[in-house]
């Protein structure tokens, strides 16, 4: 759903609030094939101050519990990685939730070039999920994806 292969992101399913956010992650070959193996290992995960209970390289079918911990609340995450991009200029994953996420949707982190610069784009196709409390807490969940987001962006500096 949030097509990682693709440098242009078609319209998607309306149900879903959509989300596409990139930034410069740095310059040069150095650069990009630091990001480029970071990715693939979800560094853009654990810099942002996730948990990964397989931290190991991305492989399509794989099933993960991503972790996050906010002051004396701990929320798991289930997901499975449905596509594994690793081409020459664009290198990346995307991920559903599985039952039990508190959101209901897919997330995708791209590594891209253009030119010299080295960039990070962060897509998501996010809704409630079907589940309580998540279903009552998805406004909150939103502002926290937000700032999930923001520090994404960070990750591969």
């Amino acid at each position: 759903m949030t097509s990682p292969d693709l440098g242009d992101w078609q319209p998607s399913d309306p149900r879903f609030s959509r989300s596409e956010v990139s930034g410069v992650v740095g310059r040069g070959d150095a650069v990009w094939e630091r990001a480029a193996r970071d990715v693939l290992r979800w560094r853009v995960k654990t810099a942002s101050r996730f948990a990964v209970d397989s931290p190991g390289a991305v492989s399509p079918g794989d099933r993960v519990i991503v972790t996050a911990r906010l002051v004396h609340l701990t929320v798991v995450e289930p997901v499975e990685v449905v596509v594994v991009v690793d081409e020459p200029d664009r290198v990346g994953f995307a991920y559903r939730t599985l039952p039990g996420h508190p959101v209901s949707g897919e997330e995708s982190f791209i590594v891209h070039r253009h030119g010299d610069e080295v960039h990070l784009t962060v897509r998501s196709l996010t809704r409630a999920a079907p589940q309580q409390p998540w279903r009552a807490l998805y406004p909150l969940l939103r502002v926290a994806q937000l700032v999930a987001r923001r520090r994404y962006l960070r990750s591969l500096r």
